[in-house]
């Protein structure tokens, strides 16, 4: 049995994306070498063949995946899974969360001007985002960065792939100093994570998430 037909074979039973290494694993035959040419074939065949999948270097391995064109025809059907959305404010606070990791609940909730419990527990839960460490300040705070759960989720291949800080808000783009808030001024609480889910979504989630990167069709689902 040829290489590509082993590794296609390891790449449709996965359900989240392999490195060469991984993937060599299948066969003592198998080395990185052969695995990364296979890749290559693979990914050159199905596209000059128009398949409707393609392969897709995902969190940093290989995924084969619907092509994002493909999606309207796909969301007829209920055996299909669907793309979990997340909520305006959880997209907010996670985009903040990619562009200035690692960062505190507080300086979080400096940029976003509110209470960010909420949407930073449903991040976690949903393992897009992970306690990556604690700072210095007083009472040592608990630091977030994103996962590779996040990648697989958004379709990146690495955290490099994020748009670059020219094209982005200001709000990403520079890091205003962090102040202590007016206890007068305190913001408003967030709704419970149970409401938070509940809050209107958007059309584009990656778009509204990575200031307006390029929509990434058939990432990975909760």
């Amino acid at each position: 049995m040829n290489d590509a037909s082993v590794v296609e074979a390891v790449l449709f039973a996965s359900d989240e994306p392999l490195t060469a290494a991984e993937i060599a694993r299948a066969d003592e035959s198998l080395d990185e070498d052969r695995v990364e040419a296979a890749l290559a074939a693979l990914a050159a065949t199905y596209d000059d063949s128009g398949r409707a999948f393609e392969l897709r270097e995902v969190a940093g391995g290989f995924q084969v995946l619907t092509r994002p064109e493909f999606a309207p025809y796909l969301e007829r059907f209920d055996t299909v899974a669907k793309p979990t959305r997340l909520s305006g404010p959880a997209l907010e606070a996670l985009a903040i969360v990619a562009y200035r990791q690692p960062i505190s609940r507080i300086e979080v909730e400096y940029v976003r001007g509110v209470n960010s419990s909420g949407v930073l527990r449903t991040l976690l839960d949903r393992e897009l985002i992970h306690v990556a460490g604690r700072g210095e300040g007083v009472g040592r705070p608990v630091l977030y960065g994103t996962t590779r759960r996040f990648m697989e989720h958004f379709g990146f291949a690495s955290i490099d792939d994020l748009p670059r800080p020219e094209e982005l808000p200001v709000v990403l783009r520079e890091r205003a100093p962090l102040q202590d808030p007016d206890p007068e001024e305190a913001p408003e609480e967030e709704p419970s994570p149970g409401d938070e889910e509940a809050a209107p979504e958007l059309e584009d989630p990656v778009a509204a998430v990575l200031a307006h990167a390029e929509r990434l069709g058939g990432a990975d689902e909760e």
